[in-house]
Order: C-alpha cells, then sequence, then structure tokens
C-alpha cells in the first residue's frame, strides 16, 4: 500500500491552479468589486468615492423606471420562454418525421441563432422603418394602410416589436436540442405504443413528452436565465425607449453607468440581475446534480 505524501496531496491543486488564477482574475474580482460600488456612490470617473450602504437598493425600490423595467422583463421572459420553446418543439417533431432536405432546412431555422445580434438589430430596424420599411411598405401595398405605424416609435408596439426579432433568432436552439433528443428515444417505444392501440396524440403525451423531460429543464433554465440578461437586442433596437416603452433592467443598468455616471447605482441594478438569474438557476443545477448521482 502506498501512503500519499504531502506533496502527493498538493499536486492537483498545482494543475488547477491557471485555471483558478483565470477565474479569480476575471470573474471573482469584477463580481466582488462590484457588489462593493454597489454599496457605494461611485461616479464611474472619480477616484474617491462615499459609502452608502443599502441607499441604492433602497433608492430601486421606489425608482419608477426599475419598476417599469421589471415589469417589461418580466413579460420578455414570459414571451421569449414559452414561444421560442413552442415553436422549436414543433420544428423539432417535424424534422424527426420523414420530410424531404430537412439538412437544409434545420440551417435555415437555426441560423438566426449565428446571426451577430448588432447585424439582427439593424435589419429589423429596417423592417420596421416607418415611412421605407419592409413590413409598412406591404401593408401599404395590399391596402392595409391603416395598418402601418411606427412600429418603434410608439409605446404601444415598441416592446412587442423588439420581441419578434428575439423569438425568431431563440427558436433554432431549442429545436436542436428537442431534435438530438427526439432522435434518442427508442423507437420500440412507439412501436409498444401502436400496438397498444395509442393515438398520435397520445404517444406524445405519454412516450415523447416523458423522453424530453430532461431537455425540458436543460432548455427552460437557459431561456430563463438568457432572459432575464437581456440588453443587446433592446439597445441596439430601440436604446430602451420611446421614454420608457422598452426599458429593462440591462439596458436601465447600463444607462446608469454610462450616460449618467452613477456607476454605484448602477452595479446595485447589475447585482440584482445576477441574484435573480442565480436563483433561477439553481433549480436546474439541482435537477441536473440529482440526476447525476441517481
Amino acid at each position: 500500500m502506498t501512503i500519499p505524501t504531502h506533496k502527493g496531496r498538493w499536486r492537483p491543486w498545482l494543475f488547477a491552479l491557471p485555471a483558478l488564477a483565470v477565474y479569480a482574475v476575471f470573474l471573482v474580482y469584477p463580481a466582488g468589486s462590484s457588489l462593493w460600488f454597489s454599496f457605494t456612490d461611485w461616479d464611474g470617473l472619480s477616484p474617491s468615492y462615499n459609502v452608502v450602504g443599502l441607499d441604492n437598493y433602497e433608492r430601486m425600490l421606489s425608482d419608477p423606471v426599475v419598476l417599469t423595467a421589471g415589469r417589461n422583463n418580466l413579460i420578455w421572459s414570459a414571451v421569449t420562454i414559452v414561444v421560442p420553446v413552442t415553436l422549436g418543439l414543433a420544428l423539432a417533431l417535424l424534422l424527426n418525421g420523414k420530410l424531404r432536405g430537412k439538412p437544409v432546412l434545420r440551417l435555415i431555422f437555426y441560423a438566426p441563432g449565428v446571426l451577430p445580434l448588432v447585424a439582427i438589430a439593424s435589419i429589423w430596424g429596417w423592417l420596421y422603418n416607418p415611412d421605407h420599411g419592409a413590413i409598412n411598405s406591404f401593408l401599404r401595398l395590399v391596402g392595409l394602410d391603416g395598418l402601418a405605424q411606427p412600429w418603434l416609435g410608439q409605446d404601444s408596439t415598441a416592446l412587442w416589436a423588439v420581441m419578434v426579432p428575439a423569438v425568431w433568432l431563440r427558436t433554432g436552439f431549442p429545436m436542436l436540442l428537442y431534435l438530438a433528443a427526439l432522435q434518442g428515444i427508442p423507437g420500440q417505444l412507439y412501436e409498444a405504443a401502436r400496438v397498444d392501440g395509442a393515438t398520435r396524440w397520445e404517444q406524445f403525451w405519454h412516450v415523447t413528452m416523458p423522453g424530453l423531460r430532461a431537455t425540458h429543464s436543460i432548455v427552460l433554465a437557459l431561456s430563463l436565465i438568457d432572459s432575464f440578461k437581456v440588453f443587446d437586442m433592446v439597445y441596439a433596437m430601440t436604446y430602451g425607449g420611446p421614454g420608457t416603452a422598452t426599458q429593462v433592467m440591462g439596458t436601465w443598468m447600463y444607462a446608469n453607468v454610462f450616460q449618467y455616471y452613477q456607476a454605484g447605482y448602477g452595479t446595485a441594478i447589475a447585482v440584482v440581475i445576477t441574484v435573480v438569474a442565480i436563483a433561477v438557476g439553481i433549480p436546474y443545477v439541482r435537477s441536473q446534480t440529482k440526476e447525476g448521482t441517481a
């Protein structure tokens, strides 16, 4: 029997040290700094600042823009989770069947998800242009002039207009995950269900859905975390406007840090976003851990 030496016990940590150093420098230190600055009145430029305790967090409770941004985040999350996941599952079921040109269709459906978000925002910004955009031009061409409107320029439609390209680009990823999971369900289960006289709906509900249980948790958790971190699509298309119609927590955090020079307050908003994302991700991590140890 070999007795482990003191040197041998530390050897794994020596191999892990470079990765731990990178993790500490680029994640732990910035996160700790942000948490500290959220308790200050730092403007983001001055070398000096005052510690204000929980004032920034108390301010958030009475900030009308935070309330609007939080509501918009909830609406955004509901729409950009339910719709892409539902469409992704439907497309996966379609592509898993006997259909010609499936590789091409997979590419077409997934392609928006790999395009740069700035490019997507530019494309849809042009489509929504009230004077020369393709959407209003088409409506006028077919005689529906009354439906043509400034989609991104009015409170009633701006948020919904931004969510359309978000749904468009988010559908491909769950489709691929569901498609991979569908191809892993044994065909014998469907054959046994057909022998027992199960209808297509009963096969879907009692065979397909249980087989996708793990994929559901992955797709929903990743989609929910991603929806709370929304920033670039909204900022690139509307900058949070008109007014505060499309303001979300990410854009309001950015505005406070880089436009209003209230870095302390902005980092407090960032901390809240991070805490919510972590809280949402914990059930997924726990479920995956239980499955891994089962």
